[in-house]
């Protein structure tokens, strides 16, 4: 008969992401998982196998939660050009807050492990993907209704916005002004003018 687990798995898992994100996850060793998740070495294994499982369980877990801010902005916000606003605005609020700078937990994967790593890859590029699509429509939606006027392409403005928030996930490493962000956001804005 299989042993009930005795820790919640939402928890280590959102336990896991703040200890990958801080050391990275190569920085990560198995002793600072159990020091850190404050479960057995054992029920670690039992439960997640190894140390790249739990990081991708992880990883899915981050993006999840990040889809689901993403598609309640989507839903309910106004206009097309304040739904962009806000969604910027997602992208790096968090990050400026954060003591630690450890920027977006995604684009650190996707730098540190996507290259070497097929899975991780998949899940950064389906990360994308979404984000993209989510731009695309929100675009489409305000060329359809004459509040964007670019005569650039929705899919390639919704390319050019998700390079753009890559880009400041990777500056709120280092950099924690919001005014350099607000005007980034600005200039993102204005460009769908």
């Amino acid at each position: 008969m299989a042993r009930s687990k005795d820790f919640d798995e939402n928890e280590v898992l959102a336990k896991a992401i703040q200890i990958f994100w801080y050391k990275g996850y190569n920085g990560t060793s198995m002793q600072d998982l159990v020091d850190g998740l404050g479960i057995s070495r054992s029920s670690l294994y039992d439960t997640y196998t190894d140390k790249h499982t739990l990081f991708v369980k992880a990883l899915e877990s981050y993006q999840n939660a990040g889809t689901a801010k993403i598609q309640e902005i989507i839903t309910n916000s106004g206009s097309t050009k304040e739904t962009i606003k806000q969604l910027l605005e997602l992208s790096t609020g968090d990050l400026l807050e954060d003591k630690q700078h450890k920027g977006c937990f995604m684009v650190n994967a996707e730098v540190e492990v996507a290259p070497h790593d097929q899975q991780v890859n998949n899940m950064v590029c389906k990360n994308d993907q979404q984000m993209e699509d989510a731009f695309y429509q929100v675009i489409q939606r305000g060329k359809d209704s004459g509040e964007i006027n670019n005569p650039q392409d929705a899919r390639a403005l919704a390319r050019f916005i998700i390079n753009t928030v890559k880009g400041m996930r990777v500056t709120a490493k280092s950099i924690t002004d919001p005014s350099v962000f607000n005007d980034i956001i600005a200039l993102t804005i204005a460009v769908l003018n």
